[in-house]
């Protein structure tokens, strides 16, 4: 398929599947205009790219649906200054489009192979300003909190302390959580002068986050 067909299909995609299901949060809709999804889905997936559907990356992960990737984008509010850290960055979508709107973003991958893959992949595309870490997203990543946002992109238990804590004040996080490994609440966090302030954005089907503090392999 030509990139304009792509082009195109990226363009409704955004369209009837984030402006007209009520994200219209102009940096993230800019970002999404800009990134191409066929570049980080399977070669045989590239044609259902622009499907508002999960889609298998290998490695029994996924790249999440276009929509839900706007929403959790959305509710983080990132600024030109913020630094990002993501949790479960897959073949690091979110991370790119995340990198258009804020000053860094770094992701962390607890499949060591997928890490490589998509630091590869974001080398390629010119994706500055991110980085790509092998590591339990679960424990975050202290060496360089705090973050003024923390987005996870797997469903947990409960949400984990250390992503807590390594939030800075008025730091935002969006994570899934619910008791069953493929059904969760879309929740964000604000932190606040030590109070934790939560908002429910509504339901959700994430493949499961694995760490220490959160599912067991």
């Amino acid at each position: 398929m030509q990139a304009s067909a792509f082009h195109d299909r990226r363009a409704a995609m955004v369209q009837h599947d984030i402006l007209d299901r009520g994200v219209s949060d102009p940096q993230v809709v800019a970002a999404m205009m800009r990134v191409p999804r066929e570049e980080f889905v399977l070669p045989d997936d590239r044609r259902q790219a622009y499907a508002d559907c999960a889609l298998p990356i290998g490695h029994d992960q996924t790249i999440s649906q276009p929509y839900v990737v706007a929403l959790m984008l959305a509710a983080l509010d990132l600024q030109p200054a913020d630094r990002l850290l993501e949790i479960g960055s897959g073949s690091g979508y979110a991370v790119a489009i995340a990198s258009l709107m804020c000053r860094a973003v770094i992701g962390l991958e607890r499949v060591g192979s997928l890490a490589d893959e998509s630091a590869d992949r974001l080398a390629r595309l010119g994706y500055e300003h991110v980085s790509i870490v092998s590591a339990d997203g679960t424990t975050g990543w202290p060496d360089q909190a705090p973050y003024d946002a923390i987005l996870v992109s797997a469903g947990a238990p409960q949400v984990p302390t250390a992503l807590l804590d390594e939030l800075a004040d008025g730091g935002r996080l969006v994570i899934p959580v619910g008791r069953s490994q493929w059904s969760q609440q879309l929740v964000r966090i604000v932190r606040s002068e030590g109070r934790f302030d939560k908002t429910d954005l509504g339901s959700v089907r994430f493949v499961p986050l694995i760490g220490s503090e959160a599912w067991p392999a």
